[in-house]
């Protein structure tokens, strides 16, 4: 296959370029200025250009490009993160819907912070709950969610009426990798500070990185599948005891607390937000359930374990 890959040049897009080259495919990467593991384009994530022609005739187009959301929820930072998004979004529409053999299926990153802040129930893509109103959390992290609506509601509105369509719910993808959010997890446990963030009642979802390639190639084979996808292990659990099985697989007896406040201070410091740490995120990969996908790690101890052996040995992804 020729699989296109715009804003692939970072944690997720190497993830997925290394395991598509591994199975032969040919992989172009669409970048504003970075290098990647594949031959990587370069564009501005606003207009066409050169690098629409390697979409016509593409077999896939797997959209991740956007602003990282790791950072201080500030006016201008939000407004880059909805418009990198919404652009980047329109535009490869606009590059399928001119290509004179346009890909058969678009899969495009959204994000599994679309649902509501909840401790009671798990949010499935038939009867999650799309969050923005739920009392007792921060009005701003309605934000959040109105910039997840609106990277959607820009797929939807693209017209590709011979390009299937995904939206990729995904929860946070856990890899080996330097700089990912494991590493980042796990070199704070590492310091002693795994310890429970606020309540620790939070639910954190998640999938393991060879469960995300997995599940991706499914979505590109399987022609049966569009729309909302939710893209995490079946079994999101609190964070306390997310960070209590983190701190067993890596041998480290203390992970000091962080009360609320003491999180503000420390996002201050490190420029990113609270909401990443504090908000529910109980999310369930319902239709992939239905579709028949067998996750290798549906639990996070076994998942954690393997992710730790694999960040000590530096093992790279397989496909």
């Amino acid at each position: 296959m020729k699989i296109v890959i715009p804003g692939g040049t970072g944690q997720v897009g190497a993830l997925l370029a290394r395991a598509f080259l591994a199975r032969g495919d040919d992989v172009v990467l669409i970048s504003r200025g970075g290098r990647g593991v594949a031959r990587t384009v370069s564009w501005d994530g606003r207009t066409l250009g050169d690098w629409a022609k390697e979409v016509d005739g593409a077999d896939a187009v797997i959209n991740l490009a956007g602003r990282s959301v790791n950072c201080r929820y500030s006016e201008e930072n939000l407004r880059q993160m909805m418009d990198s998004r919404v652009d980047s979004t329109r535009v490869v529409g606009e590059a399928i819907a001119q290509a004179a053999k346009p890909p058969r299926v678009w899969l495009q990153m959204s994000t599994a912070t679309i649902y509501a802040h909840r401790l009671d129930a798990p949010n499935d893509e038939a009867t999650g709950l799309i969050g923005g109103d739920e009392p007792d959390v921060p009005a701003y992290w309605k934000r959040s969610i109105d910039i997840a609506q609106a990277w959607e509601r820009t797929l939807g509105e693209a017209n590709t009426p011979r390009t299937r369509k995904v939206a990729l719910r995904s929860a946070m993808v856990m890899g080996p990798d330097r700089e990912g959010i494991f590493d980042v997890l796990l070199g704070l446990t590492r310091r002693g500070l795994g310890g429970t963030a606020g309540s620790g009642q939070q639910f954190v979802s998640w999938i393991h990185d060879q469960d995300f390639v997995r599940a991706v190639q499914l979505l590109l084979e399987r022609e049966d599948l569009e729309g909302p996808v939710n893209l995490a292990a079946p079994n999101p659990l609190p964070h306390r005891e997310l960070m209590a099985k983190l701190r067993e697989a890596a041998h480290v007896g203390v992970g000091l607390p962080a009360m609320k406040w003491m999180l503000e201070v420390g996002a201050f410091f490190m420029r990113t937000d609270t909401e990443l740490l504090l908000k529910s995120r109980r999310v369930v990969p319902g239709r992939l359930l239905e579709a028949g996908f067998t996750f290798e790690y549906p639990e996070w101890g076994a998942a954690v374990r393997n992710l730790v052996e694999r960040w000590r040995n530096a093992e790279p992804v397989r496909s």
